[in-house]
């Protein structure tokens, strides 16, 4: 745009920074201050600026059952998945963390378009959302805020049971199967042929009783649910 060279082009984009007509997001990446802001003060929203991060990406976890309105918690942090890597993970922009947290390219579906600020952001869809966060738990706050989200939330139970299956991770499935029978939920999933037992919530300490149907110890109480 500028059309100078490289040293006289970071010298600019230094001075366009001091006087608040730009804010650095990180190497190589700024954000535009308008002209009505006031210095110092104005930022995207978290999820635009998350977009900019890294590519392929799409807002998860809980940050995505926020955004679903899935969840009453309000996450501190924005969580980002992608296939791709990136040497540094977890960055902190305008006082916001960002945690980017990386897939195999075979679990990266399942995402939808949304308009935040005038600018297109990727997310995972609600069911996708779902059996990301029973992959990996400590993601959203464990498996009662997934449960909680089961519970109150309206989702397509077969586009839900394929995309456990699709996770490749017989721990999506039993927490899933579990779950839905607790909260009554008609569901069509595979039965367990393995004779090992899982956490329910591999984030909390292990104990509580056995459910030989699911093969998992059932180590929360969900009567906090109620």
């Amino acid at each position: 745009m500028f059309d100078v060279e490289r040293e006289s082009l970071r010298v600019l984009l230094s001075r366009m920074e001091e006087e608040g007509s730009i804010e650095r997001i990180e190497r190589g990446k700024y954000l535009v201050v308008p002209l009505t802001a006031r210095t110092g003060l104005y930022t995207l929203n978290e999820f635009a600026v998350g977009s900019e991060l890294v590519e392929p990406y799409a807002i998860g976890y809980w940050s995505a059952l926020s955004y679903h309105g899935l969840t009453e918690q309000i996450p501190g942090t924005v969580f980002i998945q992608t296939t791709s890597r990136k040497k540094k993970r977890d960055i902190t922009i305008f006082g916001v963390r960002y945690l980017i947290v990386k897939l195999s390219d075979y679990r990266f579906f399942g995402i939808e378009d949304i308009w935040i600020e005038d600018k297109s952001v990727v997310v995972t869809n609600p069911e996708k959302t779902i059996v990301d966060c029973l992959d990996r738990p400590e993601y959203c706050g464990g498996v009662i805020e997934v449960a909680k989200a089961l519970r109150d939330g309206s989702f397509d139970y077969g586009v839900l049971s394929r995309y456990a299956l699709d996770m490749n991770n017989s721990g999506v499935v039993r927490r899933l199967g579990f779950l839905c029978d607790y909260l009554g939920i008609p569901i069509e999933l595979p039965k367990i042929g393995t004779r090992n037992y899982l956490l329910l919530d591999p984030t909390m300490p292990g104990g509580g009783d056995a459910d030989s149907k699911w093969r998992l110890r059932v180590n929360i109480d969900l009567g906090d649910l109620e």
